[in-house]
């Protein structure tokens, strides 16, 4: 997939453990390591939301476009 989650370096930045940011959140520890090691398919706006106000960030901090496409 050509989105990369910088979620892990974000929360290493903030010092902070992924078990307390979901709590802040309010969603689960396993759904946020699920976003967290890039396996999600999605993530709601307001979740991105949320979790850009905890950790004092914008989407483009969290979330990272690349063009993985070979070129010919």
């Amino acid at each position: 997939m050509a989105i990369i989650v910088n979620l892990d370096v974000m929360l290493a930045k903030r010092k902070m453990k992924l078990n307390d940011l979901a709590a802040a959140v309010g969603i689960t520890p396993q759904n946020l390591s699920v976003l967290k090691t890039g396996k999600a398919k999605a993530i709601r706006f307001s979740t991105l939301d949320a979790i850009c106000k905890h950790l004092e960030c914008s989407p483009g901090d969290i979330l990272e476009y690349t063009d993985n496409e070979e070129s010919d």
